[in-house]
């Protein structure tokens, strides 16, 4: 490995060879206000931190399942990967190629700074030195094509979700511009490029320079990217004492580019290195299903000021890179409302860092006091916050684990505390509060879909049972849901199964009513059906509702109510598996499923609806955008309670179209109540050229139970 002849103590490089003392001097003063910056700027972010609301602590145990946790994510890239694995990919040979060099400045400085000068103790030569040399030269060339990749895909790919136009602002609004964000991405890509290839020159300028000592020259390609340099600087007609003077201007410009990069770390996007890790450690890994539970005893339960915001949104906001996944996955912005998932986030830090200090730290007092929604610069617009679904299509993108979910249902909270909504909303929530339901209707009639079934359904009040079926407010007085119903009735029914239900005794689980933002309410409607859920005896509860079975599930617990909970779709699949229902024929045509978001993304019920589907013999083809990727229908966090403004188009709309692209589409089918208003109201806005229905999972699969009756769909039918 090393040239016979060649002590292998002389193979190693001299970091200051030829260096006087008045340059050392320099170097090390320099060095250490760098470092001294870069320690207040991480005093200044962490004053910023403080300044929020504190958390529940973490558990000790919890804290190492976490660190595991973030540890296997950011080695992985695995977030960084979905739906953009070019980009993810390349994103870690930046990553691991600066992980690498900074762990070989690291090993240098260990040596000369620490080891060296203590106890004498020196290891940077011989083969370790040659190494050392290799390693770094293929963490060098990973980093650079990392970045040269991004700059080009930033630069002449340009992907629409790194367009930073804000849908909440117009260009006459003082922050609609967000070029500071675009000069700052390509001023962090070109200092990091330079310092690489900087990094690189002056390993080729150092072996022309030093070409004579055969320690060096007889060893240079274990560098093999400095050695094909020198070769070209040689080729040049470039001298010993030329490339000596070239090997002196590129080691201070290096030197001063890295340890300026260090220095502004704490202040520039540079930061995600720590807070990306920090948010990811931080997350609340049921963010999208599980809601924060508001005190209703304190002065306010939601966001209204700065300093009522929880310290890790703080962390997140910095956390963002402005990647744009979110902005690109959220259906509201894509239906032309003034949501960016982005700009939330963003909003929040340019709040946090003009009123409590990136730089220079400021009185909490008077930052914290901020007022965070208005019609003043930097404040959230009403409107932006009310055109959010509570989808977790942005949530459950982030590859840093940025919680816009609940950040944007505490402002909401907000909102709704000062009565800043919609009229209809404002009605729907009223006649929720007088009569359990948003459908304005009697409590008595919730059970009347019942009266058409040949037989009767158990009151699950009065007597006990194995299966307690919640049905919730579609399913019980939409009429088009109301078959539906009646249909999984028969099902349960013909399987035997000894269910019942509560009948007039139900209210509203309180799912969309919460994502609305009003946890009063909310909270009134849960404590009210767990009082009537404890006076009855079951084993498990069933419902075919997503959005009732999420919050039944996930969210009831808090305030006591504690339950084993399945959604339809995974018990039909037991009971097939048990064979206690089996299809009696196979359905010829072709269908394409849409994801509920509750159901799916924010519970991962996917394989159930598609084992079913299958069951039935139906042809299933999916759209692009499936399983967690899957397009809202639009109705998620009370939308379905609000018309539409002018101007925008319906989310439903959009998905119909998706599903009209499917050649010799029969159906699209869907798996939950809302849905099934809205895309089916979709499909006849949208005129339905492809001639396709709107069906329920359990209307296929009643059809494939019970031959006999009636087809919901003919095969390949004309229908409109």
């Amino acid at each position: 490995m090393i040239p016979s002849g060649i002590d292998p103590s002389k193979v190693t490089r001299i970091l200051f060879q030829d260096f006087s003392p008045w340059m050392l001097a320099i170097f090390y003063v320099y060095a250490i206000g760098c470092m001294a910056a870069f320690a207040w700027g991480v005093y200044a972010q962490v004053h910023k931190y403080r300044a929020g609301r504190r958390g529940a602590r973490l558990a000790w145990g919890d804290i190492g399942r976490r660190l595991l946790d973030t540890a296997k994510t950011i080695a992985s890239h695995r977030t960084l990967r979905r739906r953009d694995t070019t980009a993810g990919r390349l994103h870690a040979f930046i990553f691991y190629g600066f992980t690498l060099l900074f762990i070989g400045t690291a090993t240098i400085t260990l040596q000369e700074d620490i080891l060296g000068p203590l106890i004498g103790l020196e290891f940077w030569h011989g083969h370790f030195y040659l190494l050392f040399k290799l390693t770094m030269t293929l963490a060098g060339t990973g980093f650079i094509c990392g970045l040269l990749y991004m700059m080009w895909r930033r630069g002449w790919l340009k992907p629409p979700k790194l367009d930073y136009a804000r849908p909440d602002r117009t260009p006459q609004d003082a922050d609609f511009s967000r070029e500071r964000y675009r000069i700052e991405d390509w001023a962090f890509l070109w200092t990091l490029l330079l310092i690489g290839i900087t990094g690189f020159l002056l390993s080729g300028a150092r072996m022309v320079w030093l070409q004579n000592d055969p320690a060096v020259w007889d060893t240079r390609w274990w560098a093999p990217v400095g050695a094909s340099i020198a070769a070209g600087l040689k080729a040049v007609g470039f001298t010993s004492a030329g490339a000596g003077a070239l090997r002196m201007g590129l080691w201070w410009l290096h030197g001063v580019l890295a340890l300026t990069f260090i220095a502004l770390i704490p202040y520039t996007k540079a930061k995600h290195i720590f807070t990306a890790a920090a948010s990811w450690l931080l997350r609340n890994p049921d963010a999208i299903r599980h809601l924060p539970l508001g005190d209703l005893d304190a002065d306010r339960i939601g966001y209204r000021e700065l300093g009522d915001v929880a310290s890790r949104y703080l962390v997140q906001a910095d956390a963002c890179t402005k990647c744009g996944r979110c902005h690109e996955a959220c259906p509201a912005r894509a239906a032309g409302y003034p949501l960016s998932p982005r700009d939330v986030v963003l909003t929040l830090r340019e709040q946090a860092n003009t009123h409590l200090g990136e730089v220079l730290p400021k009185p909490r007092a008077a930052g914290c006091a901020t007022p965070l929604i208005g019609l003043a610069t930097g404040e959230y617009r009403p409107e932006t916050l009310w055109s959010c679904r509570q989808c977790g299509a942005c949530t459950e993108i982030c590859p840093v684990g940025v919680e816009h979910v609940p950040l944007i249902n505490m402002l909401r909270r907000t909102l709704v505390d000062e009565g800043e909504m919609d009229p209809a909303l404002q009605r729907t929530l009223g006649a929720v509060n007088k009569t359990g339901n948003c459908f304005n209707e009697s409590r008595r009639k919730r059970p009347n879909w019942t009266k058409d079934l040949p037989f009767k359904i158990k009151d699950a009040r009065k007597e006990p049972v194995d299966v307690l079926w919640f049905v919730g407010d579609y399913a019980s007085f939409d009429p088009r849901n109301q078959k539906v119903s009646r249909a999984f009735a028969r099902i349960l029914h013909s399987a035997g199964i000894d269910f019942g239900i509560l009948y007039e005794g139900e209210t509203t689980a309180g799912n969309d009513v919460r994502r609305v933002g009003e946890e009063g309410l909310f909270q009134q409607l849960a404590e009210g059906n767990i009082s009537t859920l404890g006076d009855c005896s079951f084993n498990r509860i069933v419902t075919t509702d997503p959005h009732s079975f999420n919050t039944l599930k996930n969210e009831y617990p808090d305030l006591g109510g504690t339950y084993d909970v399945s959604h339809a779709s995974a018990f039909l699949k037991e009971l097939m598996a048990d064979g206690r229902i089996t299809p009696a024929r196979k359905l010829d045509f072709t269908v394409t499923y849409h994801d509920p978001c509750h159901l799916g993304r924010l519970n991962k019920g996917y394989d159930a609806p598609r084992e079913l589907l299958a069951a039935t013999g139906v042809k299933l083809v999916e759209m692009g955008k499936s399983r967690d990727n899957s397009f809202c229908c639009g109705g998620g966090g009370g939308r379905v309670w609000v018309p539409d403004p002018p101007g925008t188009t319906k989310v439903g709309e959009i998905r119909a179209r998706e599903a009209a692209e499917i050649h010799g589409l029969d159906a699209l089918v869907v798996n939950c109540p809302k849905c099934m208003t809205m895309l089916e109201d979709a499909v006849k806005t949208t005129g339905n050229e492809r001639n396709f229905r709107v069906l329920e999972l359990t209307e296929l699969l009643a059809e494939a139970l019970e031959p006999e009756e009636p087809a919901v769909l003919p095969a390949h039918a004309e229908v409109g």
